[in-house]
């Protein structure tokens, strides 16, 4: 099928050039997005994304174009229009466009809403990956999901130069999140993952494992673990919209990365990954396999109800 995109009201390719040069979420990232995972043609926890979304709009004041139920309505026909029963759906909203200005617009401008759908494949057969270890550089709200993603951006290229498939971001000291995904540690039977505070965004796919944790009896505790302490763990794994429950075997570090600190303002262009060293490794991923047992069992389930 091919991909489908949307600009308010109108379905287009995602190439269109219809986006308008005064667009503010163009010019100053000032807008919210979600992505919404789709098993058998239906949106998967969609009541929490829009819960979440709406929460954004509200951190940066922006008025919702729509309700909760005309938005629920919008990726429904999106999927139908797709054609698509294993799809990525991303929203997003933008303050609109005007004048380019620092201050927020008229109120009569209107809000912006765009969309695309694209197939995807379940992350659940993918091999254990690779975390690299950096200092967060992201702004102090990253609860709210803003397309202000330069930061994560960094953060996952500079993984990826190294080998690795995502970033292990620290902030004071503690192991909070990854570029991109959420953060679990396993130690001592227990699942640690850091708490949703203003550093972290509180994921959809995070909320889920803390539901499957609790059916499977696995303890959670919502904490910060200290970087210093990463010897002492079992197993790691990260979990995300479209990452899924993806288990990770080793953490690396960089001479040229900081983690305990801030990097250099000259930036980190000329890294070498022949300089990255094991930090760790796992030990015992089984309790992750559990986890990733249950989370496709539950998707199975989901896929297969009744709509």
């Amino acid at each position: 099928m091919p991909i489908v995109g949307y600009y308010n009201g109108q379905f287009v390719t995602p190439n269109s050039g219809i986006v308008p040069l005064d667009e503010r979420g163009h010019q100053f990232g000032d807008g919210v997005y979600e992505v919404i995972r789709c098993y058998g043609g239906r949106a998967f926890l969609l009541d929490w994304h829009l819960d979440r979304l709406w929460m954004s709009l509200q951190a940066i004041r922006i008025a919702p174009p729509f309700t909760k139920d005309e938005c629920a309505t919008l990726i429904e026909r999106l999927i139908v229009e797709s054609g698509e029963l294993e799809a990525s759906i991303y929203l997003q909203i933008t303050r609109g466009s005007a004048i380019r200005n620092h201050l927020f617009p008229n109120p009569a401008v209107k809000a912006n809403v765009s969309a695309t759908v694209r197939p995807v494949a379940s992350q659940i057969a993918k091999e254990p990956g690779t975390l690299l270890m950096m200092a967060d550089e992201r702004w102090a709200n990253a609860w709210i999901k803003t397309i202000n993603l330069l930061p994560n951006i960094l953060a996952k290229q500079t993984a990826h130069d190294m080998g690795a498939d995502e970033a292990l971001l620290v902030r004071d000291g503690a192991m909070i999140e990854s570029a991109s995904s959420n953060l679990w540690f396993v130690r001592d039977n227990q699942l640690i993952t850091a708490p949703a505070d203003r550093y972290i965004l509180n994921g959809i796919t995070r909320r889920f494992v803390i539901q499957l944790a609790d059916r499977l009896g696995i303890p959670v505790r919502e904490t910060k673990l200290p970087a210093k302490d990463l010897a002492t763990v079992d197993g790691i794994f990260i979990t995300g919209t479209l990452t899924e429950v993806f288990p990770i075997h080793r953490v690396l570090t960089h001479p040229d990365v900081p983690y305990v600190s801030l990097p250099d303002v000259t930036g980190l262009q000329q890294l070498s990954a022949d300089k990255c060293q094991v930090a760790w490794e796992a030990r015992d991923l089984s309790l992750v396999g559990r986890l990733q047992s249950a989370f496709a069992d539950a998707i199975a389930t989901f896929a297969k109800s009744d709509r």
